[in-house]
């Protein structure tokens, strides 16, 4: 069955770095776009990023992350990865990675078919 792991949240402060892992199982990554979403405590889930299954992997984030974060892929290693620096009070939230429905379409927030349980990212000093 199909089955996403997320690991590497962890409690950071201000300016600091985490890389975030997603290990997937039961199908084959590259040939799915993939994304992660979060969800900040009293707010709804929101979009991070997304990254193609594509030819040179086209990437999309929502613009509050741009340029801090970045998406990328090891489909050898099943694995989908989320690389946030310079990271802000406002980044604490559970991140969810999810195998997207199609594809990216141009967008950091598309639609989920599968989703693991999260990782929580707290920063705080």
């Amino acid at each position: 069955q199909v089955q996403l792991v997320e690991s590497g949240g962890d409690l950071v402060q201000p300016g600091g770095s985490l890389r975030l892992s997603c290990s997937v199982s039961g199908f084959t990554l590259e040939r799915y776009a993939m994304g992660w979403f979060r969800q900040a405590p009293g707010k709804e889930r929101d979009g991070v990023s997304c990254i193609s299954n594509g030819p040179g992997s086209a990437k999309y984030y929502t613009p509050s992350v741009k340029g801090r974060f970045t998406i990328f892929r090891d489909n050898a290693k099943n694995t989908v990865y989320l690389q946030m620096d310079s990271l802000k009070p406002e980044d604490t939230a559970i991140y969810y990675c999810g195998r997207v429905r199609g594809y990216c379409g141009s967008t950091y927030y598309p639609d989920y078919d599968y989703w693991g349980q999260g990782t929580q990212v707290t920063v705080s000093s």
